[in-house]
C-alpha cells in the first residue's frame, strides 16, 4: 500500500490555515521531551484500538521520529478508510526547519 506523505514545511503550512490535525505516534516520553503544538498523543501501538478517537472530517497528519512509525500509522489508517498522511522527516525534521515545539 502506498501512503501518502507531506514534507514539514507543508505541514507548517496547513497548520497555519487550521486545516491539519496532527496524531504523534511516539512513545509518551518522546512525546514530552517534545513535540509539535497541538498534535495529538496516540503511541503507535494504541492506534488500532483508539480508532473512534481519529478525525474522520478531515485529513490526519501522522508524526513520529523520523517518518518510519508515521508510516505505519498512516497506512493502518488509509486502510480502516481514512484520509491519512505521514509527516516525512518527522519530530526531528521539524525542529531543524526551525518550527516551533512544545514539551509536556
Amino acid at each position: 500500500m502506498t501512503v501518502r506523505e507531506i514534507s514539514v514545511d507543508d505541514l507548517a503550512a496547513a497548520r497555519d490555515t487550521g486545516e491539519a490535525t496532527v496524531i504523534d505516534v511516539r512513545n509518551p516520553d518522546e512525546y514530552a521531551e517534545g513535540h509539535i503544538p497541538g498534535a495529538r498523543l496516540i503511541p503507535l501501538p494504541e492506534l488500532g484500538d483508539r480508532l473512534t478517537e481519529v478525525p474522520t472530517d478531515r485529513p490526519v497528519h501522522l508524526v513520529c521520529q523520523s517518518g518510519g512509525r508515521s508510516t505505519q500509522g498512516a497506512e493502518l489508517l488509509t486502510a480502516a478508510g481514512l484520509d491519512a498522511v505521514s509527516v516525512t522527516g518527522g519530530t526531528q525534521g521539524w525542529i531543524a526547519s526551525g518550527h516551533p515545539t512544545t514539551t509536556g
